[in-house]
């Protein structure tokens, strides 16, 4: 089982990244941290990197129902997908298999939950053109 999904998609970064945001959103996700990796290489580090988004997606009734059954959760939350720029039309977008990331949590709620989020972020991914 891979501990993620992705697609290639013909679009600049920028543009890559709000198709992914509106995808999110569809399926009722907000983006609660965004990492611009790029940047951050730059400023702490001084190297050059491509263009490379973390941005944290969460579910939030899903998130509370998950922490309703499992507090501890909260350490895998939230889904990270991913946006990096493979050349200067195409963009790369991954998201997390929260199934994968769930295996070591021993409750059937949560693997119930995990499937519903995987779900979802697959058909995030596959929406995207």
């Amino acid at each position: 089982m891979n501990y993620y999904f992705s697609k290639t998609i013909e679009a600049e970064f920028d543009k890559a990244t709000e198709l992914v945001i509106e995808a999110l959103k569809a399926e009722g996700f907000g983006i609660l941290t965004e990492i611009n990796t790029q940047q951050v290489f730059k400023e702490k580090l001084n190297i050059d990197f491509k263009k490379y988004k973390i941005l944290g997606a969460c579910n939030p009734a899903i998130a509370h129902r998950a922490l309703h059954h499992e507090d501890k959760i909260g350490t895998m939350l939230p889904c990270n997908v991913i946006v990096q720029e493979i050349s200067k039309n195409k963009t790369e977008i991954a998201a997390i298999n929260p199934v994968a990331s769930m295996l070591a949590v021993k409750n059937e709620n949560i693997t119930a939950i995990a499937n519903e989020v995987k779900e979802k972020l697959e058909r995030v991914i596959s929406s995207l053109k």
